[in-house]
């Protein structure tokens, strides 16, 4: 406990200060913490008996994530990025000797790439999401930072009511062959949580606090099922953490597991509800 504490008491502060300066050092922390999760989650595969190519998926992982910062350069990359990875991935896996090794290898790889390239979506959210209005409490954030942050809220307000709540009123197990200590009181408290938080980061940034009746638990439940995704990888890969990067805290993919699912999720809901 005392060294998650440390090392929460480190980390958040740097990920609050990238945050705020916002644009290529965001884009940059993005690419290094998905480089960084690409490396550990193609370890899993392998201990799971599924061996990828690591190298090229990070590449193709990275390559996702940079088409994200500068979404401009190209219209419709992202959909071009998936196809030519796909080929080269699948031309790459013809030196598995055996077919059901290189068909294993293809789709590992591409599973692992596209799976941490999830988190580029925390900047389509910065470059996508609707302009904060001048007279809004916190339009002094700017859209990038202002829909960042109610990301990077809600998913950490989910985790922490849902743990605080689990651990205290937690009786009612759930899902208990992939992760033992989740409870339905955890589930709950933690939807709550992150309702009452994306509610009130909603008025900041000017919008109709009635979303988050929608958002919170959508974040919530996203958030939740993109932890129990990597902990169904970790069970197949027989490992407790995802890596020993983050003292107490595991590995990287670890600490965004859950924002690989909520960032799609929260910027999908807000480009077509709230935009």
């Amino acid at each position: 406990m005392r060294q998650r504490a440390i090392s929460a008491a480190v980390l958040v502060p740097v990920l609050l200060l990238v945050l705020a300066i916002g644009g290529p050092a965001l884009a940059a922390a993005v690419a290094l913490a998905t480089a960084l999760a690409a490396i550990e989650a193609f370890r899993l595969l392998k201990a799971a008996g599924y061996p990828p190519l690591p190298a090229l998926g990070t590449a193709l992982a990275l390559a996702v994530v940079l088409d994200a910062a500068f979404p401009d350069l190209l219209e419709g990359s992202g959909l071009l990025l998936g196809a030519i990875g796909i080929v080269l991935v699948a031309v790459a896996s013809f030196t598995r000797l055996d077919p059901h090794d290189g068909l294993a290898t293809w789709i590992a790889t591409i599973f692992g790439a596209v799976y941490v390239s999830l988190l580029s979506f925390l900047l389509r959210l910065g470059h996508a999401a609707p302009a904060i209005p001048p007279d809004a409490p916190a339009a002094w954030l700017g859209a990038e930072r202002g829909w960042i942050l109610l990301l990077v809220l809600a998913v950490w307000s989910y985790d922490t009511g849902a743990y605080l709540v689990g651990k205290n009123l937690g009786r009612t197990r759930f899902l208990t062959h992939i992760s033992p200590s989740k409870t339905i009181e955890g589930l709950i408290g933690g939807v709550v949580a992150t309702t009452v938080v994306v509610g009130l980061l909603l008025w900041a940034l000017g919008q109709a606090p009635v979303h988050a009746l929608l958002l919170g638990p959508l974040a919530a439940l996203a958030a939740q099922v993109g932890d129990l995704a990597e902990s169904t990888l970790k069970r197949a890969a027989g490992a407790s953490d995802s890596g020993t990067l983050i003292p107490g805290h595991g590995g990287i993919l670890d600490r965004v597991d859950s924002f690989l699912f909520a960032a799609p999720v929260v910027t999908l809901y807000v480009l077509v509800a709230i935009r």
